[in-house]
């Protein structure tokens, strides 16, 4: 698939985001459910939301649902080349990156957390 102006923007604007940038370094481990992503991220689950739309819209990531759960991914083998690229540049780019190490130790202990009880304590959170 040949890279068009619109995705070029597209994914421009994805990755001039620092909160995008350490979505995408997160799920190079594999798979997240979104509760697992706004534990790592600690924002409000509307703005996890935009930044992972954002990031699906440029084909970065994909989503598949799960009965109530969202699981996020990186874009598999059949995204555009362009995705794959700007992937491999961020992974490259942030792989030092103070912010994006802090996030991989933060990260490990998270993934051994039941998803459902950690979206359970965040909803329990939110109406507090």
């Amino acid at each position: 698939m040949e890279l068009t102006m619109r995705d070029f923007i597209a994914v421009t604007k994805a990755l001039a985001d620092e909160t995008r940038v350490r979505i995408l370094v997160a799920l190079k481990g594999g798979e997240l459910c979104v509760c697992q992503v706004l534990e790592l991220l600690d924002l409000a689950p509307s703005t996890v939301s935009r930044h992972l739309a954002v990031l699906k819209q440029a084909r970065l990531i994909e989503v598949r649902k799960e009965g109530r759960w969202l699981y996020y991914r990186l874009a598999d083998s059949d995204a555009p080349q362009f995705a794959h690229n700007a992937i491999r540049w961020i992974f490259a780019s942030m792989e030092k990156e103070e912010k994006t190490v802090h996030d991989a130790k933060k990260l490990k202990a998270i993934v051994r957390m039941d998803p459902g009880v950690l979206c359970c304590q965040q909803r329990a959170e939110s109406n507090s």
